[in-house]
């Protein structure tokens, strides 16, 4: 692949990493005892005895379909970290099955994608 196509994909990966963080830091936050996760953030449950148990199960439903969406966030973001360390280490826009070039549509498509279209359904 060219360098300004690497440069090209690479600012797209950024662009898109970019946004995937903002969406997590909205639903979750980074894990402290391990980086690399994010976990869900629950909305403040009170505990006062007035509390209504239809808000209180209002709330459980949120953090549950948070913890839902940050889930397929977090693999979002792990595709796309791991191609952007492709680029660095020169095997971006190569399919891991075959070693065989990703097509551009492919890659325009889905900059993080691993594999060609042919080995996509085997």
């Amino acid at each position: 692949m060219e360098k300004q196509e690497l440069e090209y994909f690479k600012a797209k990966l950024e662009s898109e990493l970019r946004k995937v963080i903002d969406e997590l830091k909205h639903i979750g936050r980074v894990n402290p005892d391990n980086p690399l996760d994010w976990e869900p953030v629950p909305e403040d449950v009170s505990t006062e005895e007035r509390t209504d148990e239809n808000e209180m199960a209002d709330k459980i439903e949120g953090f549950e379909s948070n913890t839902a969406i940050l889930k397929q966030l977090e693999i979002r973001f792990n595709e796309l970290k791991d191609a952007l360390k492709r680029i660095e280490n020169g095997t971006y826009g190569v399919c891991e099955k075959s070693q065989k070039p990703i097509e551009k549509e492919r890659l325009e498509a889905n900059p993080a994608a691993r594999t060609c279209v042919s080995e996509m359904h085997k």
